[in-house]
């Protein structure tokens, strides 16, 4: 009996897609890396029997990264990251080992199915599993097909079992697109962050940023906030006058008018013509119109409306709206979250999908008369062509999701009632008054029919004092006539909502990546999400944008990533060759960071006069073994101590507490040691803040033994280290190596050694001007050893392996 591998993008999704292909009739076990389950049944494929095993992986298999000194920030200028810079695909999770695990349940399959999301996203990832699973399965007999892709946009009985009787191939120009977008953003991203990064935490104290990021869709998203921000600082309020009438209706009731001309910006004119209106006593009717109006159902839900309102109305950040959404989507009750459609397939089931619903105490007397009466035809939207709509897929209630999933739920499913309920209909009388010269007016609106406002009550047409009937000649008493002064205000800051909006404007991201990007500038402290989740720019994310600003414009304006996403949108299609996209806007960007990195004098300048120099923060803690004055510890991210008479700066572990080590001193180098910590429960480790060095070592060993015997040339102790023996990297196959991590060459492939930092280099001779200095080659005391000596870091508390 043959056997059909199908795997799902997670987990839950593999299991509630087996369910119903298998009706209940199957059995599941855990694989290898005891995340993934596997689910087996039999059933026929193909027009013979077959043995089916679903399983799933868990997002992306593969990630794309630098190769070797490429990865290591200090040893590679990040110019070279454009083009020089060779990449990998590694895998997304190392502790998943999601490669064993699909060999392992592909070997011997004779058949494939992909239940990838069906996005860009996941036809990348149906090619990331197809390269580790089809060198494991049977081949294929002839021209036999042997891989296939299910297409889905919901998790029920109906669109499954269409999926699985529907199969087609994955795409591969979608999955290039992903492919290039990954590229991209990686090397243009990480050459500019790498470089920003070290210039400015070499310099400035108060940053309190680990990482001054740039990103080419990151970047532009946060320039929309400090946009609204500059227009906020630059406004100059301005004062003008209104004119404002009462008249009165009856002995109980008064009418308020609004002034035709709406304002005036000059005291004198404001007053001259109240001076001709003050007297009046009435105010004369001069026409009256009555028209029937309608507030149009909304269109069908997408993902970007989905974020805005989760934000504007559920108070839910986007990126937690989509991980809500992404979750109820697994489970059954909605359909596929990930949408730019507004517009239902004319095969699609409403009617079907509303009757779930008939019964929910919440809306049942709604669904149960659009029922009876007959749905209204939805509007016609936009077909993007590629998942329907989001939509609910089956009833459920508060009790059975709770909190903030009910929220969406519910939300979600209003909005689809409301886009096939009825339009809101309603009255609206208009009276023209004029009371000398000068001409007023007052509006009233009356519904008629509540419509799709009924499931949607927060936009219902307010509740307004009706008009009184009148005609054309009546006059009214004039109660009170006077002018007010007002201000214009300024804009108020971006709310998450507005700033999706423009982000899809403009082209920037996604809908599956716009709610990270925003995550991206709130979570590296650009912004702050204030009351209203309202995006606040920090000073850090103002100088930033500024300093675009300064040096190249197109750097925070969405113009050309704009232009890059729809040239990775022709790829996607197949009308533009992966390669040249590639190579053309790399070679655009490499520019620009040239010019940049000759230019950051003038971003230089904007932080000098925001953020304090290393010498002017932090507090002593320790002395320095130099000068022997106190060195300052800057507790901001990145901590550090600073010794300003030196202008030294020394990296210390991160994510941790430091404090002095009991006045002990080096005896290499006299600087006094500090004690870090992990934690009020975790481990603490003595160092010196000049000589010490973490060693990142052995991927994928499973045993590290100090030897007895030491290395003939800095007299260091040996490491025996095992290696597992599917993933070793010894060449010829070899699973064990004694050698010294400092001196060996096989070893100092696969040591990374974080030292003790000096001054930054890139600040030794002026801004821009870079040199490839390793980090710890600072000065260093007359009489004492050098702390990159091997011998001397494997002595005195100097040396941890993690």
């Amino acid at each position: 009996m043959k056997t059909v591998l199908m795997v799902a993008e997670k987990p839950s999704l593999a299991q509630s897609i087996a369910k119903i292909l298998s009706r209940g009739s199957m059995s599941s076990h855990k694989g290898l890396n005891g995340t993934c389950s596997v689910h087996e049944y039999t059933g026929t494929f193909a027009g013979q029997p077959v043995r089916f095993k679903m399983t799933s992986v868990c997002g992306h298999v593969m990630t794309l990264d630098f190769l070797g000194k490429y990865n290591k920030w200090d040893k590679v200028d990040p110019a070279e990251l454009f083009s020089q810079a060779p990449t990998e695909k590694k895998e997304a999770n190392p502790k998943l080992n999601m490669v064993k695990f699909l060999q392992v349940e592909g070997k011997g399959c004779d058949y494939i199915v992909l239940w990838l999301d069906c996005d860009k996203e996941g036809e990348n990832i149906c090619f990331e599993v197809l390269d580790a699973v089809l060198p494991v399965m049977n081949p294929a007999h002839g021209s036999e097909k042997t891989v296939f892709r299910a297409r889905f946009s919901s998790i029920t009985d109906t669109d499954i079992c269409n999926a699985m009787a529907r199969l087609g191939e994955p795409d591969h120009n979608e999955a290039l697109s992903v492919d290039a977008r990954q590229e991209l953003d990686l090397r243009i991203g990480c050459a500019f962050t790498r470089f920003q990064t070290k210039y400015f935490q070499g310099k400035y104290g108060d940053l309190d940023s680990s990482l001054i990021s740039f990103g080419p869709c990151q970047t532009p998203t946060l320039g929309f906030c400090v946009e609204r921000h500059d227009k906020i600082q630059s406004f100059k309020p301005e004062t003008y006058w209104v004119l404002q009438a009462k008249v009165n209706i009856d002995k109980d009731r008064s009418l308020l008018l609004d002034w035709d001309r709406v304002r005036v910006f000059d005291r004198e004119i404001a007053q001259m013509f109240l001076n001709m209106t003050k007297m009046e006593k009435e105010a004369q009717v001069e026409a009256t119109s009555r028209k029937e109006k309608a507030k149009q159902r909304p269109l069908a839900l997408n993902t970007v409306e989905m974020l805005r309102v989760a934000s504007s109305s559920l108070g839910m950040g986007p990126q937690h709206a989509m991980q809500t959404a992404e979750r109820l989507y697994t489970q059954g009750y909605i359909s596929y979250p990930r949408t730019e459609t507004t517009h239902y397939p004319e095969n699609f089931d409403l009617k079907g999908l509303l009757r779930q619903q008939a019964n929910h105490p919440y809306w049942a007397d709604t669904v149960k008369q659009l029922l009876s009466e007959g749905i209204n035809r939805p509007r016609k939207g936009h077909d993007a062509g590629d998942h329907p709509p989001i939509t609910p897929m089956r009833s459920a209630t508060e009790a059975e999701l709770g909190g903030e999933a009910w929220w969406l739920y519910e939300y979600i499913t209003r909005h689809f009632i409301a886009t096939v309920s009825y339009d809101c209909k309603y009255l609206q009388s208009t009276i023209s008054f004029r009371i000398g010269p000068e001409h007023f007016t007052c509006t009233g609106k009356t519904v008629i029919s509540p419509g799709f406002t009924e499931i949607m009550p927060w936009q219902s047409i307010p509740l307004e004092e009706s008009l009184p009937t009148c005609q054309k000649g009546d006059t009214f008493p004039v109660d009170e006539m006077k002018m007010l002064e007002k201000q214009t205000s300024p804009p108020d800051y971006l709310t998450e909502a507005e700033l999706i909006t423009l982000m899809e404007k403009h082209g920037i991201g996604t809908d599956a990546s716009i709610p990270v990007h925003i995550n991206n500038i709130c979570q590296r402290n650009y912004v702050v999400v204030e009351s209203g989740r309202r995006l606040k720019p920090t000073n850090l994310g103002i100088v930033l944008v500024h300093g675009y600003y300064k040096i190249d414009v197109e750097l925070v304006l969405p113009t050309i990533r704009s232009a890059v996403e729809k040239q990775l949108n022709l790829i996607a299609q197949g009308k533009a060759d992966y390669r040249q996209v590639l190579g053309h806007t790399l070679d655009v960007f490499k520019r620009k960071f040239h010019y940049f990195v000759d230019s950051i004098a003038g971003m230089d300048e904007l932080m000098e006069v925001s953020f304090s120099p290393l010498a002017a923060t932090g507090k002593p803690l320790s002395r320095c073994g130099k000068c022997h004055r106190f060195m300052k510890y800057i507790q901001a991210k990145p901590s550090r101590l600073h010794c300003s008479h030196c202008d030294e700066t020394y990296t210390l572990p991160q994510n941790g507490t430091i404090k002095l080590y009991k006045e002990l001193r080096c005896p290499l180098d006299d600087f006094e040691l500090v004690l870090w910590s992990s934690g009020s429960r975790g481990k603490s480790y003595p160092l010196c803040p000049y000589c010490y060095v973490v060693a990142h070592c052995f991927e994928n060993a499973h045993r590290v033994r100090v030897s007895p015997e030491t290395c003939s040339s800095c007299e260091a102790a040996l490491l025996d280290v095992d290696f597992n023996k599917a993933k070793s990297p010894l060449p010829g196959d070899e699973t064990q190596h004694t050698g010294c991590v400092f001196c060996d060459p096989v070893f100092q492939e696969l040591v990374e050694l974080k030292h003790a930092a000096s001054c930054h280099p890139m600040h030794r001779n002026g801004p821009g001007r870079r040199q490839g200095r390793g980090r710890a080659r600072g000065r260093r005391p007359a009489g004492k050893p050098s702390a990159r000596r091997p011998k001397d870091k494997m002595s005195a508390l100097a040396a941890y392996f993690v």
